[in-house]
């Protein structure tokens, strides 16, 4: 094995010291599910500031980055759900937050086509509305006036199924950084992730110039059969191992009655 192709690092506060003040980082994880928690702890250890981040959600108040906007460490945001963040809908209406909110399959494929080099992409997702209208509230002023809105963006038809249909262009996405979190990779940084957590993690490692990614088991190269490979390990940089044991979240439990032994329908 060659030692340039062994991306393990020895700890998440050595992966993260580079990222600086200003940067933009994609960060993985669907509601609590696949946060980089060791490398969000580590990077709020590490001090960085003014940071611009693109995810599917900010977490909540005291976990995933949640903890990054309580400490007032990110700048703007990039996303698709407020979620169960009370701080995070506090610090954009008072204009203490930029946040650029953006359709949740949009922004998928905005990360995808950036890793995969495409500038931008027209789709028929938000035409009609502020998103390609312009107006959409960037930040608000300490007032509740629109202290900076979107702007217009391009609108064109195109023909598809046979009939004609408005579609918004949609410019790609990519970042200094990303932080994703995945349930086995080995050396070389191919990635396997585990259910939902699949849904925004490998997109946001390839949109990252640099890609972090802690995993729970770290296997030697060759154990993973490629079919079972989510992300191959081109997209990624650096690879922290933080174990099984860590802790993991629950957004919003739900408790469902079941029939009583021996009941009906």
């Amino acid at each position: 094995m060659s030692d340039g192709l062994d991306k393990v690092v020895p700890t998440a506060a050595e992966a993260v010291a580079d990222i600086p003040d200003g940067a933009s980082l994609a960060v993985g994880g669907f509601g609590l599910c696949g946060n980089p928690m060791g490398l969000i702890e580590a990077l709020l250890a590490q001090g960085a500031t003014d940071l611009e981040v693109v995810s599917n959600n900010c977490g909540v108040d005291d976990w995933g980055l949640g903890i990054l906007l309580a400490a007032d460490r990110i700048r703007r945001i990039t996303a698709s759900y407020v979620g169960e963040n009370k701080e995070f809908a506090r610090r954009y209406l008072s204009g203490e937050l930029e946040v650029e909110l953006t359709p949740q399959g949009t922004l998928a494929e905005k990360l995808r086509a950036g890793g995969s080099g495409i500038a931008a992409f027209f789709t028929p997702t938000g035409v009609g509305t502020q998103v390609a209208d312009g107006g959409l509230p960037l930040r608000y002023g300490s007032d509740g006036s629109v202290a900076l809105a979107s702007r217009p963006k391009e609108v064109r038809t195109f023909v598809v199924d046979g009939r004609e249909r408005e579609h918004v262009l949609e410019e790609s996405i990519t970042t200094d950084f990303a932080l994703v979190h995945a349930a086995k990779g080995d050396r070389f940084g191919n990635l396997v992730f585990h259910a939902s957590a699949r849904n925004f993690s490998p997109l946001a490692a390839m949109a990252g110039r640099v890609c972090v990614a802690q995993v729970e088991e770290l296997v030697e190269p060759g154990e993973l059969h490629p079919d079972e490979v989510h992300l191959p390990g081109i997209f990624v940089h650096r690879l922290v191992v933080v174990g099984r044991e860590i802790e993991k979240r629950i957004e919003k439990r739900t408790v469902r009655a079941t029939a009583p032994a021996g009941g009906g329908t």
